[in-house]
């Protein structure tokens, strides 16, 4: 069965920085979205991450530390809920939406092994599949279009509404909507299972890496590496 006909499930964090090896999560949401559009309630977090948040992700998510420490959740047990969530989505074969999920999941992966808590990745039967990556599909079927990648132009370019970006629930949500709108216009990837359409992605985000490492090489930086492993970036350890 083609993944953009059943129900989604996406996830999304907000966090105090860009570096999956030493920044923390603030919020995360797990969403259903059901074909016809229904949402169940949302399951949602807000952490204290235990360290200072950044006026720069501050001013991008809204939450200061100062709200963080009074409002928030301790980071450890919080991190076991949100792992649990996020296992028991892709435990049940239902597609996980996460947009940049090279990111997400990466930093979720580290923030387990900062406090002791059992990583996604063994509390899995399998890998860490399905997941559906708006950022990687949208680069594979339209290569060559000009312009942002991000979650807000995705949406703007696929007609699907974002109201309060950077808020983790209604970024999960129009990832997941921008998702499946994407399949439906492109039927090359609309019609995979959700597995085949997983093994795709695998493929295209090395391919992509790979694309930008020689890019880069050829322009700017003749070191410059670009990961290739998706939907999680190995532990170095």
């Amino acid at each position: 069965m083609s993944w953009i006909s059943g129900s989604l499930v996406a996830f999304d964090l907000e966090t105090t920085g860009t570096d999956i090896e030493n920044d923390r999560i603030v919020t995360a949401a797990v969403v259903a979205v059901d074909p016809d559009g229904r949402q169940p309630e949302p399951r949602t977090w807000l952490l204290d991450p235990g360290v200072t948040i950044p006026r720069q992700a501050s001013a991008i998510h809204g939450i200061s530390t100062q709200h963080a420490r009074e409002h928030g959740a301790p980071a450890a047990p919080a991190i076991e809920e949100i792992t649990a969530a996020v296992a028991e989505t892709l435990n049940s074969g239902i597609p996980l939406v996460v947009m940049n999920a090279r990111y997400d999941l990466s930093l979720l992966d580290r923030e387990c092994r900062r406090y002791g808590i059992e990583p996604l990745a063994r509390r899995l039967r399998g890998e860490t599949s399905p997941v559906i990556d708006p950022l990687v599909l949208d680069k594979h079927v339209d290569r060559y279009r000009k312009g942002s990648r991000n979650l807000q132009a995705l949406c703007a370019y696929y007609g699907v509404p974002l109201d309060d970006a950077h808020n983790a629930v209604a970024d999960a949500v129009a990832a997941a909507r921008a998702a499946r709108t994407m399949g439906v216009k492109h039927s090359v990837i609309g019609a995979l299972a959700p597995a085949d359409v997983h093994n795709l992605q695998v493929r295209a985000a090395a391919e992509q890496a790979a694309s930008l490492q020689q890019y880069l090489r050829r322009t700017s930086d003749p070191q410059a590496t670009v990961e290739p492993a998706w939907p999680v970036i190995p532990f170095a350890g």
